[in-house]
């Protein structure tokens, strides 16, 4: 090491300090809001008494035991992993095949459906004919609405498609050569191969889907059985907020859980699943985006 810094000026090992201070600002910055969002749902809100919370005050679980008592956020939980991990199975299934397909140059009309599907990622019906659209098809108050409709992802496809076009034709080939189909050739060859991209694009997928909110709001509010999280949650911070209120005033003790409260706790609740998942996906997350990216 020392040999190492005999080389260097000055200006470059301070230039280097300088980076890793920036550095440690930007992670302590990034990890701060979310330390300060877990603190303030763990904290007792009488208790709080000043604004930088570096470690709860008042230790309770008082605003998740208020959001779980609630059978419906149980069952919204259950929606929402379903739909996340049920849509993006099927999305990634029919995308991966549609990419390979149309990475084909020998596909018949192989043009014209890259630009039908190029089409629809800068043009849609809108919400009105979309909506008429899924009450013909007997999609409203119908699980299938959160899978059929983002079922094929032409961002996804396309996503898919660049990256099985950098894969050598030769490996393909030695496949059909023994015999085996193109169907071989994809399961046997082609997906493991895609691994990377195929992580990136199912955590797009999970993440929107556990996100998701509007499309339960639009076409399956009337049936209770399939809300999902994030709109039970809206609803129970709603109606929790005026309630807590109230009873804090009425029975006058610091310790009631206050509107605060339930919104950090909804917030560390829609965020833990996410930061559990992404750990597990990261090295092929970001491997599969950029090189699945670079032809496109």
């Amino acid at each position: 090491m020392s040999i190492l810094h005999g080389k260097r000026s000055a200006g470059e090992i301070i230039f280097d300090d300088i980076l890793v201070i920036l550095a440690m600002a930007i992670l302590v910055l990034s990890i701060f809001p979310f330390l300060y969002i877990l603190n303030y749902s763990l904290s007792t809100s009488g208790q709080i008494s000043h604004p930088l919370l570096l470690w709860p005050q008042g230790f309770t679980f008082k605003p998740y035991e208020t959001l779980f008592k609630d059978i419906s956020i149980i069952r919204a939980f259950g929606v929402s992993v379903s739909r996340a991990i049920i849509g993006s199975v099927c999305m990634l299934i029919v995308n991966g095949m549609a990419g390979y397909a149309l990475s084909r140059p020998n596909l018949p009309w192989g043009k014209v459906f890259r630009l039908y599907f190029l089409f629809t990622m800068y043009f849609s019906g809108g919400i009105i004919p979309t909506y008429l659209l899924y009450k013909n098809l007997h999609l409203l108050n119908n699980y299938l609405v959160y899978i059929l409709p983002v079922i094929v992802v032409p961002f996804n496809m396309f996503l898919i498609k660049t990256y099985i076009e950098a894969i050598p034709r030769d490996l393909e080939e030695a496949v059909l050569v023994d015999g085996g189909t193109e169907i071989n050739a994809y399961f046997q060859v082609l997906l493991p191969l895609c691994m990377p991209v195929n992580a990136a694009v199912f955590l797009f997928s999970c993440i929107n889907h556990w996100n998701a909110y509007i499309d339960n709001q639009l076409y399956n509010a009337m049936s209770n059985n399939l809300h999902t999280l994030q709109y039970v949650l809206f609803n129970t911070l709603a109606t929790q907020t005026n309630k807590s209120l109230e009873e804090a005033k009425m029975m006058g003790i610091q310790n009631m859980v206050s509107s605060q409260s339930l919104k950090m706790a909804i917030t560390v609740i829609t965020i833990v699943p996410v930061m559990c998942v992404y750990p597990f996906l990261r090295k092929y997350f970001v491997s599969g985006l950029l090189v699945g990216s670079i032809k496109a």
